[in-house]
């Protein structure tokens, strides 16, 4: 079992930055491939980025790439979405989610975060 909390989200204005962070509760942390996903109002939930367990593959939906960077430190189990030049439109809760290597789905979710950007 994992636990997952995020942190780092807020009210912004449009071009501005913001980091989210997801602390996991699980030892072996740096087995485990991580992402990020939203929900935006009205809408279905979204795939944002995704860090592969020895750090060297990340994946990004192409509605973030060039803006969004996602990281981690396994020393500190945790996670990073880094966020520049937001837009409204990435206005959602933002929840980070873990999986063994071999799941093919994310079984473990976090709380999630809101991010809300102003135009």
């Amino acid at each position: 079992q994992v636990q997952l909390v995020e942190s780092g989200g807020g009210l912004v204005q449009a071009g501005d930055s913001l980091r989210l962070s997801c602390t996991a509760s699980k030892r072996t942390f740096s087995t485990l491939t991580l992402a990020w996903f939203r929900v935006a109002p009205g809408k279905e939930r979204e795939f944002v980025a995704a860090i592969s367990w020895s750090g060297g593959g990340t994946s990004y939906a192409d509605s973030v790439k060039g803006r969004f960077t996602i990281s981690r430190d396994d020393a500190k189990n945790t996670v990073y979405l880094e966020m520049n030049s937001l837009k409204p439109e990435d206005t959602a809760v933002y929840r980070c989610a873990a999986r063994e290597r071999y799941r093919n789905e994310y079984p473990y979710w976090g709380q999630g975060t809101q991010v809300t950007v102003s135009s």
